[in-house]
Parts: C-alpha cells; structure tokens; sequence
C-alpha cells in the first residue's frame, strides 16, 4: 500500500506508505482532483468526488534534489487525517537545526524523495485518531526526532512521540530547545555524567547546543572549555558559563587547553564541528578521556583506526539522541528535565534568530556560514 505524489512539474513517484510518514501525510495534490471532466465510465467516481470534502491544503517546505539552500522549495501540500494512535499539529515555531542540513545535503539519507525536512516543533493539537486517549484538541505538544517533517505549518505525528509543554514556557523557546535541550541532557547527564570537577572542552560553545552545553556543564560544577569563531560569539560563550574562551580563528585551541590544563587535558570534549577539529580534540584529551562526537558541521570525520586510541586509553562514542530517547519514560524524563532547568533559571534560552518559515533556504545559508548564534527558529 502506498501513495502516488504528484508535483505539477514531475511526473508521478510511488513511496510506500511504510517508508515514509512524512508523504503520506503532506503530499501533492494529484492533479486529476482538478480534472474539469472524467471518463463516461468513470462517472460513478466522478459524483463521489462531487460530494467529497475538498482535500485540506497546507503550506510545507519541500525538497526534492539534494543540494543547497536553494532546493528547499515553498509548496502547497495536502494533509490527511490523524489515524489510529496519530495526532494533526498546527505547528507554532519550527526549531531549526543541522541535521536538517545534513538531510538536505544527503550527508543522511532521507527515506524518500521529495521529502519534507524539519526534526522539532511546537504546535497546537487539530485534531485525533480515532480512539485515542491522553490527547486532546487545544493541547500544546513540542516533538523533536523522527518523523521527519516539522518544516510544514500542519503535520501529522504518532502521539507518543509528542510531550507536552509546560503553560510556563512559549511555544518559541521550546521548539528552540526541545531537540537542542534533550541533545545537551543526554551528552552532560548520561553519555558521559560531568561532575565537580571534571574540566570539559565544548567546540561551538556559542551554537545551539554548545551554548546549553556550557550552561549545563557549569551547573553541574565542571570547569568549562569553550571555542568560537568571532569576538562576538566569545562574549556570548562567557555569559554562557565557560570560564575560558579560545577564538580558534586567532590561536590554537590545542595549544591553549594544554596551557589552561597544565598539559594534563581535558576529561571529556564535546565535538559537534567533525571534521576540522577531531584529530585535535583527540589530543586535548587526558588519559582515559572521553571523545564525544555528535555533528560533523565542517564535514564527515575521516575514518581512525582504533590504534590512535591507545596511547591514552582514549573512550570514543558517536551518540544520538534518538537512541537516548528510544522509550516514552525516557522521552519524558529528558524533555521534562530540560523544562525544569528553563524554568528554575538554569538554563537561559538563546533565540538570537528568527525567520518565516517560507525563508528556510535564508536561514540554513546562515546557519551553515555561521552568520548565526544561539537557536534558530522558524514561525509558519
């Protein structure tokens, strides 16, 4: 069983329902709906779509070659009805993110193509499967991970991948941190649990995720280690909680952790840059240090044998977050968690950002350039 999406200038693609969410839910209008006449044969199918309810149309972002920011592509979806166990959002602020780039690059491979990007949203619940319980209309949910699809201004999404939103937090500050916040918890709370003491080493401190990152780190009573590319975002980062701040355009960050650490190096370093800061991160390392690698923003590491480990007994792990928030208790307790520290204070929210959700080929152009800091987020 599958659907036909039909673009107005591409010919038909069949995607199997069981492959892709996404499109059964916000896919092409097919263009025979807008046929002025039918078949003689065909007239019985012809009445039934008389008396039919027109087809709900949506706004969506849509991308169907890889490539850059241009190909992301402001479209007219359809959007069908919640089924069984499924709810319809009315979305109210998109969270912006890089695995976003990363689908639309192809460095991930989405399910299908065309498809619709997007990883974390907040929105209004339309609408209910039938029989479902827990949910109603007019609740305020916040999901981030799969399904994919959040760039659209309506979705549909399975209930129990939703949380809801405390009255207390707006639906922008939580789409900025429903992905980004739970990413941070699972680096600092259970991939490796930074405690007084340990010195931690955070690349990109004043992104998304590095500025909570470091707030996060300080909290817990680790001395905090920051990298940035401009003054600006230097002055950011120490607001953030680190206690030291290398601009890495102007000095060697290895050099300047070794010198912050008296040459014995960092407990643990959080890298989401890849590519361009791996081998040294490698190196800020103590013995028995911890090497979390979770983006790969300047590109895809190139492959380490595990030889380059051994020298300090170095740990290495590629996490991600889908696999910290495999059950609904572990959903919970890390979105619940991420609240609590919004609400109590620990956590300061940085929405420097803002775009409509029809500018999403302006916001990932700034976002991959760098023009931008703290969370990004899109308003349909």
């Amino acid at each position: 069983m599958g659907l036909r999406v039909k673009s107005w200038n591409h010919p038909s693609i069949f995607i199997p329902k069981q492959l892709f969410r996404p499109s059964h839910s916000l896919r092409r209008l097919p263009s025979s709906l807008h046929s002025p006449s039918l078949p003689t044969h065909r007239k019985p199918f012809a009445r039934a779509l008389a008396t039919a309810a027109p087809p709900k149309m949506v706004k969506a972002i849509r991308v169907h070659q890889l490539g850059g920011p241009e190909v992301l592509k402001w479209e007219d979806v359809e959007i069908g009805e919640p089924g069984e166990g499924e709810i319809r959002v009315k979305n109210k602020a998109i969270g912006l993110n890089f695995i976003d780039v990363y689908f639309r690059k192809g460095v991930y491979k989405a399910p299908s193509m065309p498809f619709t990007p997007g990883m974390e949203a907040v929105g209004e619940v339309v609408a209910v499967g039938p029989g479902l319980t827990g949910r109603e209309v007019g609740d305020i949910v916040a999901y981030a991970g799969n399904p994919m699809g959040s760039y659209a201004e309506e979705q549909i999404l399975p209930a129990n991948k939703v949380v809801p939103v405390p009255s207390s937090i707006s639906p922008v500050i939580a789409a900025s941190v429903m992905l980004k916040g739970m990413t941070a918890q699972f680096l600092v709370r259970r991939c490796f649990k930074v405690e007084p003491g340990h010195t931690v080493l955070v690349h990109a401190a004043a992104g998304g995720v590095g500025s909570l990152l470091c707030q996060w780190a300080n909290a817990l009573g680790a001395t905090v280690i920051g990298t940035v590319s401009s003054r600006e975002k230097a002055a950011q980062a120490k607001e953030d909680g680190c206690h030291h701040v290398i601009n890495y355009k102007e000095e060697d960050f290895v050099l300047h952790v070794k010198d912050i650490t008296s040459g014995t190096g960092v407990d643990v370093v959080y890298d989401s840059v890849g590519k361009d800061t791996f081998q040294g991160s490698l190196a800020c390392l103590k013995t028995r240090g911890y090497m979390v690698s979770f983006g790969q923003s300047s590109g895809t590491v190139d492959p380490v044998p595990l030889s380059a480990l051994a020298p300090k007994a170095l740990f290495l792990t590629r996490p991600s977050l889908m696999l910290y928030t495999e059950t609904r208790d572990e959903l919970l307790e890390t979105a619940g968690e991420v609240f609590a520290n919004i609400a109590s204070g620990v956590l300061r929210v940085r929405v420097n950002h803002t775009y409509h959700l029809s500018d999403a080929a302006q916001a990932h152009a700034d976002l991959e350039s760098r023009k931008t800091s703290g969370s990004v987020v899109l308003i349909p």
